[in-house]
């Protein structure tokens, strides 16, 4: 067989490139439940803009979906809400394959509260495509650069440590090392829900936290999910430490650089010195650590500390 011409290559790399850019959103993603703390979460991550816009849906107590492919986003609060009238994955699986003509172009990973799951990929889906389920997870993707990618979410949500969002997070990153999406990367997305664990308790949305446009979203990603855990994570009791006469003198230097503060730097956690504190702490969106009393987060002084220690000593 002849060898092709370089004129020849830089054509059908042409080719290559446009016919990408016509295909439908791809992207790899997991869906998962944790048994010891009852979070459902999913995971994703795409060279197509903001895919956390598209493909992943949750309800605590219910389960979690991800729908991509040519996505179809009728499938997620569908699939929510026949998974809450006792269906299986499987089951809500098979009916929204059955109700859908263009179901061969779409992909989809389900995970209820028991565990139970179920991955689907239309055979019009293009290579590579495919997925895997286990227990307590469906992983899936397409247009990946092999199965590879797969496995490596699987494998690595499989042997990871720690809470759901650490897990998936770890998850992505390793299915991105494997290859990820083959056309490069752009967008990924962390949404995981428990009961009353959205902001003040007021609905579910435990983590929701998404990367529209990026050279490395999942890093990004994995960087705001720490500033979540600074922000809204639950103290640990272990963290909680009095605040003494030198800590509060600490803090009341801090406010007075800051302006929140105009009284003497004495070490007495008096009402004048909390009320400046509570604002403090408010503006820097640490409301959520915030504790009664004389006691404070570890994480929350640490952080101050380090943003703001230099200022008040000047």
């Amino acid at each position: 067989m002849a060898q092709k011409s370089a004129a020849q290559i830089r054509l059908q790399v042409v080719v290559e490139n446009e016919r990408f850019a016509s295909m439908k959103p791809s992207t790899f993603s997991l869906v998962a439940y944790d048994p010891a703390t009852g979070d459902l979460g999913v995971a994703v991550a795409s060279k197509f803009l903001a895919v956390g816009a598209a493909v992943p849906f949750a309800q605590a107590g219910v389960g979690a979906v991800a729908t991509q492919a040519w996505a179809n986003t009728s499938y997620g609060p569908r699939a929510l809400r026949l998974l809450k009238r006792g269906q299986t994955p499987r089951q809500v699986g098979t009916a929204l394959i059955a109700s859908d003509r263009h179901a061969a172009q779409r992909q989809f990973g389900i995970v209820d509260a028991r565990g139970r799951a179920f991955s689907y990929t239309g055979k019009e889906c293009f290579d590579w495509a495919g997925g895997r389920t286990g227990k307590n997870y469906a992983a899936q993707g397409n247009i990946l650069a092999g199965a590879a990618v797969v496995d490596a979410l699987v494998e690595t949500f499989e042997q990871a440590r720690g809470e759901l969002a650490e897990r998936l997070i770890a998850a992505l990153a390793a299915g991105q090392a494997a290859g990820g999406d083959r056309r490069g990367q752009e967008s990924a997305a962390l949404l995981v829900v428990r009961e009353k664990g959205g902001y003040g308790g007021f609905n579910d949305r435990y983590i929701d936290l998404r990367v529209d446009d990026h050279p490395q979203p999942i890093d990004e990603l994995k960087r705001l999910l720490e500033l979540h855990h600074l922000y809204l994570g639950k103290t640990n009791p272990a963290d909680i430490i009095p605040i003494d006469e030198s800590i509060a003198r600490e803090l009341q230097a801090m406010m007075r650089a800051r302006g929140y503060y105009a009284g003497a730097l004495n070490g007495v956690w008096d009402a004048a010195t909390q009320k400046a504190f509570r604002e403090f702490a408010g503006v820097e969106n640490l409301e959520e650590r915030l504790l009664d009393g004389a006691f404070i987060d570890r994480v929350v002084l640490d952080f101050l500390r380090a943003r703001f220690a230099r200022a008040a000593a000047e």
